[in-house]
């Protein structure tokens, strides 16, 4: 029998998962606190940004300005504070994953997400077992593959 055609190479999900320690923690707040850092930084330029604009666009026009000038210069404070306020919805988000992270005990296992993997299947395997992998994280190293490898 022709071995090539008793098998199949398919690609799956794998689950990763880290074990909550005191050096996680410490990691995940400090790229939290990075990422808000971040954040702060763009809604400050964002401010200067509308000031800068508004005060060109002010100059560049009769004074008092018309009504056109007027509703440019709102349709542009209107721009900006859709971004302000997609920055600030950030900002609220990793605001409430920092609460999170510093709520987890000990020894807890946390998502990390993904990665994909090529799995062999021959006939007589369960798909679903297969299927059913994850990988277990201490500190960066595996510490178990669980499931049907």
């Amino acid at each position: 029998m022709d071995d090539s055609k008793s098998h199949l190479l398919l690609q799956r999900n794998v689950n990763v998962k880290a074990i909550v320690t005191p050096r996680w923690k410490e990691e995940a707040q400090q790229q939290l606190q990075s990422q808000l850092n971040q954040i702060d930084n763009q809604l400050q330029q964002l401010e200067m940004q509308l000031q800068q604009v508004v005060s060109e666009m002010q100059r560049q026009t009769i004074q008092p300005p018309g009504p056109e000038a007027t509703q440019q210069i709102e349709s542009v404070k209107i721009q900006f504070n859709q971004r302000k306020s997609e920055l600030l919805e950030q900002k609220n988000q990793l605001l409430q994953q920092l609460q999170q992270v510093q709520t987890l005990e000990l020894n807890q296992e946390v998502s990390q997400g993904q990665v994909n993997s090529t799995f062999r299947i021959e006939p007589g395997d369960n798909l679903i077992e297969k299927m059913q992998v994850e990988i277990l994280l201490r500190d960066g190293i595996v510490e178990e593959i669980r499931g049907d490898v």
